[in-house]
């Protein structure tokens, strides 16, 4: 209990410390939501600077943001009108997580499966296509990825829808391919080395010495050790996933959390700029409490919050 109490206070300072942050670092920025390239009248912009706060003195911008913020109210949004930050994430983010959601399960049942059969099949054809596979995938970004992608099935052969997205389940085909590339192709030899690394240890030799049958050697012993670095890996790229890839989402023209993002910077709507930052950072902390959790559940020796030797 003592070790859950301190991670809750560790992230509560975590994302304290990141709010700040973004909030003091958009602020330094030259400019402000409402520079354009045609300059607003001084007086309409004075009003509405007057109607943010945003003439009042940085620190009571900044106590007066925190103040909203502790109160779970991320503010208005500048760039898009009669809208709050809330309202947007609200809207945008079950957008991100639906294609997210897809791109996980896609990472984890064919990631780690071919990640065990690579290893088993150490050094043989099948390995070395695996291995090439996965390179390529950690190597190519996403942003190549989605574009080559939307290019030759989406503009060439008209198999896929160009961009937007739909209940149809070609809006998901692009978006969950180029998301889900690099990860897929990192769980699989990160896979791949942790079982090779388990299955040289010695309780491995003794399981097979003693007889037991090798498909139990494999998924009883080998396995729940080999699994723990992925689960490592994979907490926190479930948050990164869920929440929207900004350039896959930008490049599909997704109507998800990432492309207001990415129009925010832009545009330097501070608000919604650190209302996203937060609410990353806290689904990231989220993410990782998961894992430590997992990690006690998937193997006993670990405890939580315990030196070895207590």
């Amino acid at each position: 209990m003592v070790y859950y109490t301190k991670r809750v206070f560790s992230a509560f300072f975590t994302l304290l410390i990141i709010a700040s942050l973004t909030f003091f670092m958009m602020r330094s920025i030259p400019g402000g939501p409402f520079t354009r390239e045609r300059t607003l009248d001084p007086v309409i912009e004075a009003r509405l600077l007057a109607k943010y706060n945003l003439d009042a003195p940085l620190m009571e911008q900044y106590f007066d943001y925190m103040n909203g913020l502790f109160h779970f109210d991320l503010g208005p949004s500048f760039q898009y009108k009669g809208y709050t930050v809330n309202e947007i994430i609200a809207v945008g983010f079950p957008v991100s997580a639906k294609i997210g959601i897809v791109s996980v399960i896609m990472v984890v049942m064919i990631g780690i499966p071919i990640g065990i059969i690579s290893a088993l099949k150490q050094n043989k054809p099948i390995d070395y296509i695996v291995m090439i596979l996965a390179t390529l995938g950690v190597t190519i970004p996403s942003f190549v990825i989605a574009t080559l992608f939307l290019y030759y099935f989406g503009v060439k052969l008209n198999w896929v829808p160009t961009g937007g997205f739909g209940p149809n389940p070609l809006y998901y085909i692009g978006p969950v391919i180029a998301l889900s590339g690099y990860s897929l192709s990192f769980v699989a030899r990160l896979t791949r080395s942790s079982m090779l690394e388990v299955l040289q240890q010695d309780y491995i030799r003794t399981a097979r010495a003693n007889g037991i049958k090798e498909y139990k050697v494999m998924y009883k012993h080998a396995l729940k050790n080999a699994i723990i670095p992925v689960i490592t890996y994979v907490g926190p790229m479930i948050a990164a996933v869920l929440t929207g890839s900004f350039v896959v989402e930008n490049v599909f023209d997704i109507p998800g959390i990432g492309d207001r993002f990415v129009t925010s910077v832009s545009n330097r709507d501070y608000t919604m700029i650190v209302g996203v930052t937060v609410f990353y950072a806290a689904f990231y902390i989220i993410m990782v409490l998961l894992v430590d959790i997992a990690y006690s559940l998937i193997d006993p020796r670990i405890r939580l919050g315990k030196k070895s030797g207590d």
